[in-house]
């Protein structure tokens, strides 16, 4: 696996994140947007349990490069 391309999934039950390290182009749009699930200086730094579902699809929009993007659990 390429540590430079990796995909991470990450959820709280009603959406997942799913983050692709290779299209990051760290905009830091999701950290500014919602600190409380986006924490770069973090293991995982991730948690989606920290903020609404609506809130986080919303922060993931807001991606410019499309290394976010996000699924409803069904």
């Amino acid at each position: 696996m390429d540590p430079n391309n990796l995909k991470k999934e990450y959820t709280n039950g009603e959406v997942t994140i799913v983050w692709q390290s290779g299209k990051c182009i760290h905009s830091g749009n999701c950290v500014r947007n919602n600190p409380d699930v986006f924490k770069p200086k973090e293991k995982p730094w991730i948690t989606p349990e920290g903020s609404s579902t609506e809130k986080i699809i919303e922060t993931v929009n807001k991606c410019p490069s499309g290394a976010l993007t996000y699924y409803k659990n069904s």
